[in-house]
């Protein structure tokens, strides 16, 4: 029963997230946000960004920071930025070694 409720706890935290996307949305497609300097194209904001001296945004620091206000008791902190824009979203690289190499190293160090 636990579970459950843990698990549709963050499903709700999603919806309001999915939400909150939307609203964004619609205030660039109403003119109220800019189309090319707004929340969602800065996203993420990094804990650099956001306590950098200068903050050139047409938005709050607040609200990228905070966009719900679930955010502020488990807020995840992404250590960078956006990496070459969607380029970097849609073209992930692995930086981890394969499991087989970290296999033999173990077994390297072990023997």
């Amino acid at each position: 029963m636990l579970l459950y409720f843990l698990v549709q706890a963050e499903l709700d935290r999603f919806c309001d997230a999915l939400i909150s996307i939307r609203e964004e949305i619609a205030l660039i497609e109403k003119g109220k946000a800019d189309v090319n300097n707004n929340v969602l194209k800065g996203a993420p904001h990094p804990p650099s960004l956001l306590m950098a001296d200068a903050w050139t945004k047409p938005y709050s620091r607040e609200y990228a920071a905070f966009p719900a206000p679930w955010l502020r008791s488990s807020k995840f902190w992404p250590t960078t930025g956006r990496v070459d824009n969607v380029y970097g979203d849609r073209n992930l690289i692995c930086t981890l070694l394969p499991a087989s190499q970290v296999a033999e190293e173990q077994a390297a160090a072990t023997a």
